[in-house]
């Protein structure tokens, strides 16, 4: 696979002049995640990455997190629902089209029942101020002020750049809001004795809901919290949502006219529809607006939606029947699998949320 196919949909390389080196010569990757309840859109970004690096050659690993969400507090601290939510992600990368018999799958009590992983974890601390730690408390999904009520907190980078030094990787990949650690493994391996992975990062999808300040340019953590985020089901699409939610919540949300930055509609057609190689939209239309569209780039996309020839409801349709077809494998995948709908449920109750997997009524 070329260099520009792993690099497509991808917000930024540490460093690029090292990821052709590891393409040309081979190497083991991995992808850490956070098991924390059910997955929306966002993910398919990075899925779609994973897949790209094992077509690549690198040999990939996926780190379910779940000592690292056990310390995030997600799904009420109960690490036997955390260690359900490790074995429905890994049913979500199936759906999605991830060849999962190529990915080694490690959790993270392999790792922490390990002595010599500990000690990692205390010589990366040691290397560290608290002042770095504490700035990369974002990649957690959370505001630095926030380990006041919680020492364990500052654990978890040191353990998440434990991870990336302990299975001896020669890449990281992560979405833009895993950087900081990514970073801090990149500073502190070569001082450990550790080669410097290269880093990997996918952009983060916007929920529905658009930015957190209109019209202003965000901060790092405003951007994370504008991000799509389960915790707010009404602002994101879960993957394996039946057709007529995905319509629903489309259709209520913010899509300015004429307006591309800071808006979530064009977002998705930017990083999921359109990122594939030959999609085309589809804009079913009455003849007295127009008329049926084919529009068959982002760019085209882009430049009749800034003029106004493309109505934000027309473009909500035929984003919602796209994006409908694009799931449609997961949903599938979910329906068809005893053990994935088991899963699924256990994780949906765990969060209070009710979920269908009913016949779809397209």
């Amino acid at each position: 696979m070329s260099l520009e196919r792993v690099l497509r949909n991808v917000e930024e390389v540490l460093t690029k002049d090292e990821l052709a080196s590891l393409l040309r010569k081979g190497g083991k990757g991995y992808i850490g995640f956070e098991p924390s309840g059910l997955i929306h859109i966002g993910w398919l970004i990075w899925a779609r990455k994973l897949q790209d690096l094992l077509e690549s050659g690198l040999d990939m690993i996926a780190l379910a997190a779940t000592w690292h969400a056990w310390i995030n507090d997600k799904l009420g601290g109960d690490i036997r629902v955390i260690e359900a939510a490790a074995r429905y992600t890994r049913h979500f990368l199936e759906g999605a089209g991830v060849d999962v018999r190529k990915v080694k799958f490690v959790n993270a009590e392999e790792l922490i029942s390990d002595s010599d992983y500990w000690k990692l974890v205390l010589r990366v601390a040691k290397s560290l101020s608290l002042a770095r730690v504490k700035r990369a408390i974002t990649i957690m999904g959370r505001r630095e002020s926030e380990v006041a009520l919680d020492f364990s907190k500052l654990i978890y980078p040191c353990m998440q750049v434990a991870d990336i030094l302990y299975l001896d990787l020669d890449l990281a990949l992560g979405g833009m809001d895993q950087r900081k650690a990514h970073v801090l493994a990149r500073e502190v391996a070569p001082k450990l004795g550790f080669k410097k992975p290269v880093a990997i990062h996918t952009p983060l999808l916007m929920g529905l809901q658009g930015p957190r300040k209109r019209g202003a340019s965000s901060s790092e953590e405003e951007a994370i919290g504008a991000k799509m985020s389960k915790s707010k089901p009404h602002s994101c699409i879960f993957v394996h949502d039946p057709p007529d939610a995905i319509r629903e919540k489309i259709r209520k949300a913010y899509c300015p006219p004429k307006e591309i930055e800071g808006n979530p509609v064009i977002e998705i057609n930017r990083l999921l529809l359109f990122s594939k190689p030959s999609f085309t939209l589809f804009v079913d239309r009455p003849e007295k607006y127009g008329g049926p569209l084919v529009i068959e780039s982002y760019e085209e996309l882009v430049s009749m939606y800034v003029k106004g020839e493309l109505h934000p409801l027309d473009l909500k349709r035929a984003t919602a029947e796209a994006l409908i077809e694009e799931l449609r494998s997961i949903r599938q995948h979910f329906t068809s699998s005893a053990e994935a709908r088991d899963l699924l449920r256990r994780v949906a109750d765990a969060m209070g949320i009710k979920i269908r997997l009913d016949q779809e009524k397209e």
